[in-house]
């Protein structure tokens, strides 16, 4: 039966859905860690981005709401030590 979902006869799964659980289900701390690092790292980039952008504004009477800096060194911060870990943790085994 080789229908969605079910393996092929290979063993080898045909839905992505179920690989992406498989992934998520026996990945290592370490590796969950970098995923994480790296989405934060996308935030902090993101910020540092629109900070960039609200620093070259036109009308300057424009003032923004949200601490794109804290935000920004926040997220770095976090992914930073996240990734060092990660990689400590990958390293090891």
């Amino acid at each position: 039966m080789a229908g969605k979902g079910f393996p092929k006869e290979d063993g080898v799964s045909i839905c992505a859905a179920m690989e992406i659980h498989r992934l998520w289900t026996f990945a290592s701390d370490a590796e969950i860690a970098a995923v994480w690092a790296c989405g934060f790292l996308l935030v902090a980039g993101i910020a540092g981005y629109v900070e960039r952008r609200r620093g070259k504004r036109r009308d300057i009477d424009r003032v923004g709401y949200v601490p794109w800096m804290a935000i920004f060194f926040a997220s770095a911060f976090i992914g930073a030590g996240l990734l060092v870990m990660a990689i400590k943790g990958m390293a090891a085994g």
